[in-house]
């Protein structure tokens, strides 16, 4: 009989080698990684947490300061105003699966303080068989996008955040995925905005929320409200 051809990995952006192995493996694996960099200077690696078999995968940028002491993913300041609205939207933090695009904390040093640097291209390109060994891991049916460089790997670098966030987009026949705001830029933000950015990433969580509870069919090609 032919053999079954792999699936295909649902990034937007080119990945050469995906590794193997389960979640757990792919965890002690990564925490030897050099293929950039970036884990010269980070404490270690923070790969993604969460069930085996969550049916929400939700995608952040970096790890930061917090992350990068505790090795796992939004447990920083971020991370509380994401759980926190997880909660109030109905998902489980402890229920979906979180991570990050890159997985070493990128920084500079400002006296005490370490500063979040965003990765470059090359050091993205470097951490993206992580995330695409995650995703054919997981095979979740839900993907949700935390700010622009999580939503470019998934969508491409024409993806604009400020005129297609809060759209439904298919990645393969499975997984839906939908892009929206990092909370640490919302914590960035000031005023108006802040307020506007936060009600757009609950209004977006709660879209999440609802297609968990009613089991929605996997969206066709292209854009869904």
């Amino acid at each position: 009989m032919p053999r079954a051809a792999p699936p295909r990995v649902p990034l937007a952006k080119p990945v050469d080698t995906v590794p193997a192995g389960t979640l757990r493996q792919l965890r002690l694996r990564a925490a030897d990684c050099r293929a950039c960099p970036l884990w010269r200077d980070a404490t270690q690696t923070v790969f993604g947490a969460g069930p085996a078999r969550a049916a929400v995968m939700l995608i952040g940028e970096q790890p930061g300061d917090q992350e990068d002491r505790q090795g796992e993913p939004f447990v920083g300041p971020a991370g509380q105003l994401l759980r926190d609205l997880l909660a109030e939207c109905g998902l489980a933090a402890d229920a979906v699966y979180l991570t990050n695009t890159v997985k070493h904390f990128k920084f500079h040093p400002r006296g005490k303080r370490r500063l979040h640097q965003r990765a470059n291209a090359a050091e993205q390109a470097a951490c993206r068989p992580w995330l695409a060994a995650e995703l054919l891991r997981l095979r979740p049916r839900w993907v949700v996008a935390l700010g622009a460089m999580a939503a470019q790997t998934l969508f491409g670098d024409a993806f604009r955040l400020t005129r297609e966030r809060g759209r439904w987009r298919a990645l393969d026949e499975r997984t839906d995925a939908i892009a929206s705001w990092h909370p640490s830029a919302i914590l960035r933000m000031r005023g108006e905005p802040r307020e506007h950015a936060l009600r757009d990433l609950r209004r977006d969580l709660r879209k999440v929320a609802a297609r968990v509870a009613g089991d929605v069919p996997p969206t066709p090609p292209g854009d869904a409200p």
